[in-house]
């Protein structure tokens, strides 16, 4: 399946895409009013059925998708996972996995903008696979981490780069509207072998990135296992499993994402992810 959340005529909603629409499931099951409180409560079987030979209630193209995951308890993103990448960055290859944490503020969904920060024009692009947790756990055991994965969406890793290797890592990674992620979440049944998935970055129509989850430093169920080890994993959580090599900031001369570029990440299996980009205005993050 394909699990989207969106909003339609005002009002925000989740559901099963099918046939270039989607079937909503917050109006048949209203005791789930999002996708993260139906991960919370198993209902992946009960959402299935219902879905089975459902015309859907909305077109796709009527509707704007949000993060699938809106309102994540948990965004924890690794870096430093992609061998090239790490060369590329002139890095030595870790020896343990290297995490930093996103606020769900900077969270964007599919065809809404990336927003370059006036404070910055470095803004580079980095393509991800994330993993989106189904089940809750602690200590989660490598050979189990799968049966705790609720499906996989895309992730853009957009960076800030003067910020994240001048002032600090979580300042250059937690810019208002500077992680798209969607447009939707496969279900792990759809994608039996993760590891080898592709992914590409376009920006512009020229591609910039090509990888492949096979190059993993730290692959999935270590990721899994990892995390668990020192905090307890919630439904919903996204983990983005790092980026490939390719990106801006180690291109002579460096590529930064400007206002009026277009970004497409994919990922083999889940689809692509598109955003425009645009310069900050003063109604970003507003209260």
């Amino acid at each position: 399946m394909k699990l989207a959340s969106y909003i339609h005529a005002g009002r925000p909603s989740w559901g099963v895409v099918v046939d270039g629409g989607i079937v909503d499931m917050a109006r048949r099951f209203p005791e789930l009013p999002s996708l993260r409180s139906a991960l919370a409560a198993a209902a992946q079987t009960r959402i299935a059925a219902a879905a089975r030979g459902a015309k859907p209630d909305v077109a796709l193209d009527a509707v704007t998708l949000l993060p699938p995951i809106p309102d994540p308890e948990k965004v924890i993103c690794f870096g430093n996972n992609y061998r090239e990448h790490v060369l590329e960055a002139g890095l030595k290859i870790p020896e343990y996995p290297s995490l930093f944490v996103r606020l769900a503020n900077t969270l964007v969904g599919h065809g809404g903008a990336i927003v370059v920060p006036r404070v910055s024009s470095e803004l580079d692009y980095e393509t991800e696979l994330a993993l989106v947790m189904g089940r809750a756990g602690r200590h989660v055991p490598a050979a189990k981490a799968f049966d705790y994965i609720a499906g996989y969406t895309c992730f853009h890793d957009a960076s800030v780069r003067d910020f994240q290797l001048k002032h600090s890592l979580d300042a250059g990674k937690n810019f208002i509207g500077t992680g798209p992620c969607g447009p939707w979440i496969v279900t792990a049944d759809e994608i039996p072998e993760p590891g080898r998935l592709n992914l590409r970055t376009r920006l512009n129509g020229v591609e910039l990135q090509n990888g492949n989850t096979s190059e993993l430093i730290f692959d999935i169920p270590a990721i899994v296992a990892y995390i668990s080890s020192f905090t307890p994993l919630s439904p919903g959580d996204i983990i983005a499993t790092g980026t490939p090599s390719g990106v801006g900031f180690t291109r002579k001369p460096p590529i930064w994402l400007k206002p009026g570029d277009m970004v497409e990440i994919e990922v083999e299996r889940i689809g692509v992810l598109r955003n425009p980009v645009r310069a900050e205005t003063d109604a970003d993050g507003a209260s």
